[in-house]
């Protein structure tokens, strides 16, 4: 899991490019389970919950600036 405190430490195009690569890999957890199943499904839980962390924090630069 992706801390907040790290989070914040981005820059606004390292921010952009962590959100790409976590959806990126959502996507992938989410065909693997689809097509095999997972043994645990918390890493797709974790994984949403990173996304989300990260968009948050995206959209608080924006609307500050």
């Amino acid at each position: 899991m992706i801390e907040m405190t790290e989070i914040r430490q981005l820059s606004d195009s390292d921010l952009m490019e962590r959100i790409e690569t976590e959806r990126e890999s959502l996507a992938k957890l989410r065909f693997n389970h689809t097509v095999a199943g997972l043994e645990s499904t918390t890493a797709l839980k974790n994984k949403k919950r990173d996304v989300a962390r990260l968009l948050t924090e995206m959209n608080a630069r924006n609307k500050n600036s």
